[in-house]
């Protein structure tokens, strides 16, 4: 009997200790596939693109400067000319009151409200142009943003990045040179754009 038991309990502790074990294991399986997720996550692929560079080099982009240029200079060149008129007739308003020129008051107050509708045009051509300048500058941002993410999608076909980051000024306070990969995104940017007649004819003055 007393034998019997003796086995019995041999056994139950041969079976806990197969169960402590295979327990042990499996926290080990677990313990090491959270470490291999982990070296699989901070071994990702990253590049980043300097977006200074990019500006600088890229073709659309050195274009559409230009053309934003001469936009922006001619606005600056026809509200110039306005307000050089503007302040002229305004001169002129002034001496002919002093010399009393104005024979009633009426034409006084006529010459003065013709004056501050004048002004008044002036500062709705300024919003006007404005408007048109910063709507202009929005379409040129989205147009190379999407032609950015356009070729970075077929880049990344064969260069499998987990990330692709933009650099400029000082957002990216360190990054090792080995993941700058602007200089193949200008390459390849350039080399598949294309001047359109539209902005060449801009461009000419035509």
């Amino acid at each position: 009997m007393k034998k019997k038991q003796f086995i019995y309990v041999g056994v139950l502790g041969g079976i806990m200790a197969l169960s402590l074990n295979s327990c042990n294991q499996q926290k080990q399986q677990e313990t090491e596939k959270e470490t291999a997720e982990a070296a699989t996550e901070s071994a990702q692929k990253i590049g980043y693109v300097e977006i200074d560079t990019l500006m600088s080099q890229y073709n659309f982009c050195k274009d559409y400067t230009l053309l934003m240029n001469k936009k922006g200079e001619n606005i600056r060149n026809t509200l110039a000319s306005k307000e050089r008129a503007l302040h002229n007739q305004a001169a002129d308003l002034q001496k002919k009151y002093e010399s009393n020129a104005f024979t009633t008051r009426d034409q006084l107050e006529s010459a003065q409200m013709a004056l501050a509708k004048k002004q008044q045009d002036l500062q709705a051509l300024n919003d006007q142009l404005m408007t048109e300048f910063a709507n202009e500058q929005a379409k040129y941002n989205n147009q190379l943003r999407d032609s950015l993410q356009a070729f970075l999608k077929e880049y990344n076909k064969t260069k499998k990045f987990d990330i692709i980051i933009s650099k400029a000024g000082d957002n990216l306070l360190y990054a090792n040179p080995k993941y700058d990969i602007t200089n193949d995104v200008v390459k390849g940017l350039n080399k598949r754009y294309k001047t359109s007649p539209e902005l060449e004819k801009k461009l000419s003055g035509k």
